[in-house]
């Protein structure tokens, strides 16, 4: 009955279009979750989008299926309910909803709630105002759903001074339906990359049929060498590179944020003159194409923010230097392989064997080459082992921290807008763990001349079992 597909949106007579998830019902497109969609488009990622879609197709299946429930309070709390037990009947086995919802996992279902949350809240605030624009404004049998359950929604926090899933205390409002909340666990070892197999991953995972994959290698050495996260290397043109006027035998790296980077200097216009913008005019006018963060196919890669270096590119800061050294010259090995290849966009990594050749490549491409690669080495890929692409960034952070860096000097490299970010990378496994207190039980012994005695005993006078 619903389904969330790609639409191009079109706000003005100009012809530019913004590509974003739409929810499609029987009676059309859901004008209020497209309007709520184009107002965050310019700090919210499609990923996210597609997210709260998601949610909110789920929210419009629970009301279809329970359309006698009148008390939106209720309605809200059995939906929570559900995302956490699933529809089952669990003596039958039977949904006689036909829902048939598996019970979600306690931060998918938090997820979930937030995002309806947060719709509703911006749906309440400005459907009003547009009724005052627009007062002609009826909208098909979903959307005045949509509005219905945002008119309730804020009727009930008005009169109740609750809504319906965040926290609450006695000091502001709160959500009465609430995610529920796992036990905190401390992570004993985080998903860092084995250091002492990476440079086996270079030279013998990346290699396939007796041919080296430079470009995997490139990227991999952007993660690993120089702690990016693994779709930022995607937004990289081939003029981003070059040698370290500092250090000539490493390369200098910057990669460009994907709208705001400035473009590359051998932008000339029709006479030939040089033309100042950022790159996504650049792309606009030399290639047709929008920034990868907002292509909604195969071509799409993110861009988490942080910090950046300059206006707007964060640069590679390597550790250790050799690897800087290493990048400089497989760099120049793949640029041998794509110089007679054939493009229609600047981005540096592309399609060399499969087609569209000389297409963008793909993160999904990345994600496949290098799990192909750390099994060809012996490795299991999983994102606890580390052996998943952010393990390296988690690799970099750690071997920044074990090296004696400063937190300050860290946050920097690692491109982090608040120093708290970087302490998931940082943070020690069990084993340095285990050595910390070996070691402060060394400094006791030193200093008050006390530890227990290593006879072999348990406790003095009792003898160990057999």
């Amino acid at each position: 009955m619903f389904v969330t597909v790609k639409a191009r949106v079109y706000t003005d007579a100009t012809g530019v279009y913004t590509e974003i998830p739409a929810l499609l019902t029987p009676a059309g497109v859901l004008e209020p979750l497209l309007d709520y969609c184009l107002a965050r488009s310019h700090d919210r990622s499609l990923t996210w989008m597609s997210k709260v879609s998601r949610s909110v197709r789920m929210f419009l299946e629970y009301l279809q299926t329970n359309p006698a429930e009148r008390d939106t309070y209720r309605l809200f709390q059995n939906f929570a309910q559900r995302l956490y037990t699933g529809t089952f009947d669990r003596e039958t086995g039977l949904d006689p909803s036909g829902l048939c919802w598996a019970p979600r996992s306690p931060q998918d279902a938090g997820h979930i709630i937030t995002h309806l949350t947060d719709f509703f809240d911006w749906l309440g605030e400005m459907r009003p105002e547009a009724a005052k624009v627009n007062p002609r404004y009826a909208g098909g049998a979903f959307d005045r759903q949509a509005d219905e359950a945002a008119y309730q929604y804020r009727r009930s926090r008005a009169f109740l001074g609750h809504t319906w899933a965040a926290n609450a205390s006695p000091a502001e409002t709160g959500h009465r339906v609430r995610s529920q909340r796992l036990p905190k666990v401390e992570k004993g070892e985080p998903p860092a990359f084995p250091e002492a197999r990476f440079e086996e991953l270079l030279v013998k995972g990346f290699r396939a049929a007796g041919r080296q994959d430079y470009r995997g290698m490139l990227i991999t050495l952007l993660l690993h060498g120089a702690g990016f996260r693994e779709s930022e290397p995607l937004h990289l043109y081939i003029t981003d590179v070059f040698p370290d006027p500092a250090t000539p035998r490493q390369a200098m790296v910057r990669i460009h944020h994907p709208s705001y980077g400035a473009a590359p200097e051998d932008w000339r216009d029709e006479r030939g003159q040089p033309r100042k913008g950022n790159r996504a005019e650049y792309l606009a006018q030399r290639f047709g194409l929008v920034p990868r963060t907002e292509l909604m196919d195969s071509r799409h890669a993110g861009w988490k923010g942080g910090m950046h270096d300059g206006a707007y590119y964060k640069q590679a800061y390597w550790f250790v230097p050799e690897y800087g050294e290493w990048f400089l010259h497989l760099w120049y090995r793949y640029l041998e392989q794509v110089a007679r290849t054939e493009r229609d966009h600047p981005f540096a990594f592309i399609n060399l064997s499969r087609a569209p050749l000389g297409g963008m490549y793909g993160l999904g491409q990345y994600n496949k080459a290098h799990a192909a690669a750390c099994e060809r080495i012996g490795l299991t890929v999983g994102k606890v082992l580390g052996t998943t692409p952010h393990g390296h960034r988690h690799a970099y952070g750690r071997r920044l921290k074990n090296a004696g860096i400063e937190p300050a000097l860290i946050r920097r490299f690692m491109h982090h807008a608040s120093p708290e970010s970087q302490e998931v990378y940082t943070q020690p496994n069990t084993r340095e763990a285990r050595a910390a207190l070996e070691a402060a039980a060394q400094r006791l012994q030193g200093t008050q001349g006390w530890r227990p005695s290593n006879s072999g005993l348990l406790l003095p006078g009792i003898e160990p079992k057999d």
